[in-house]
């Protein structure tokens, strides 16, 4: 049996850090903590957060011809489908495992 990418690159992460998945999870969670007890949050984000939203809003209004109340509203509308999509994917995605779980378990 052929292993699967994510186990390729999974044996790759482990050979180059000597840690496990969970180790490296752990590893990235308290650097997040580490860099938040030490920084404010809304500073170290506000770059990120603005491209966000103005992502959104030269989509919803390329052209700029929206005046910025409709413009507003429409990005907002758009994030939150944008958020919705990604929360199905990971559903289905959750889904399609716990059944193949359940089909090997069968099996």
């Amino acid at each position: 049996m052929l292993p699967t990418i994510e186990a390729a690159v999974e044996a790759q992460l482990r050979a180059r850090t000597g840690l496990s998945a969970a180790e490296r999870r752990t590893r990235a969670t308290l650097a997040a903590y580490a860099m938040h007890a030490a920084h404010d949050a809304k500073l170290t984000t506000a770059k990120a957060r603005a491209a966000f939203k103005q992502r959104f809003l030269d989509q919803v209004d390329p052209d700029h011809v929206l005046n910025e109340a409709e413009r507003n509203r429409r990005a907002i509308a758009a994030i939150k489908a944008h958020l919705l999509r990604s929360r199905l994917k990971g559903q289905k995605k959750r889904r399609l495992k716990r059944e193949a779980r359940a089909a090997e378990a069968r099996a």
